[in-house]
């Protein structure tokens, strides 16, 4: 394992996931202040470990494996405490519409996982590569779980309502980059067993 900065920088957001989620329970005023800051911190690690690894030509197999791990952990990790949070329900526009979006974020985020990882066994991992509508998907999730965990109104802005909204515009762009990495694996995957295979 290569300890440069980009793959440092992705340890660190892994490290992260366990302090946001201790300051989300903390019994304090400014828990949900901390919680977003902590957040956005990770968050900007993984803007920023990408940039480095390119930059400074410092891309590795491990950092390749490991980032999309860190991203996917902290994503899901927030997104479960908010939905096991009881006190949030009644600020939900749809409670159940809520965990069921949350559900589908999550769930897309395993079987895109999974889908890439089955891709590089057969050697086309490049067809389902990271894709633009997959980079918005991002944005808008992590903007989305910053406002949720922030809770309180930013100049008069109602965050919590603005990042269930953005969430649930997150939960399309989720639905359509599954769909574009399907559709670019869909050869690969309907492919009949060739006989010299």
């Amino acid at each position: 394992m290569p300890l440069n900065a980009p793959n440092i920088l992705t340890l660190l957001r892994i490290t992260l996931i366990p302090v946001f989620v201790i300051v989300y329970f903390l019994p304090v005023s400014w828990a949900n202040a901390g919680t977003a800051g902590v957040f956005l911190l990770a968050a900007l690690t993984d803007w920023l470990d990408g940039y480095l690894a390119r930059r400074w030509n410092q891309s590795s197999a491990f950092g390749a494996f490991l980032d999309p791990v860190a991203d996917k952990l902290m994503v899901a990790t927030a997104l479960i405490m908010i939905v096991a949070n009881p006190r949030l329900h009644p600020l939900l526009l749809n409670a159940p519409l809520f965990s069921v979006v949350v559900l589908i974020i999550v769930g897309r985020e395993i079987a895109v996982s999974a889908l890439r990882e089955w891709m590089a066994e057969v050697g086309k991992r490049k067809s389902v590569a990271v894709s633009v509508v997959g980079k918005f998907k991002t944005g808008a999730q992590m903007a989305a779980i910053f406002l949720l965990l922030y809770e309180r109104p930013i100049i008069g802005i109602p965050a919590f309502r603005a990042g269930e909204l953005l969430l649930y515009i997150a939960a399309l762009l989720t639905l359509w980059s599954m769909g574009v990495y399907l559709k670019a694996a869909w050869p690969e995957l309907t492919r009949g067993e060739d006989k010299d295979r």
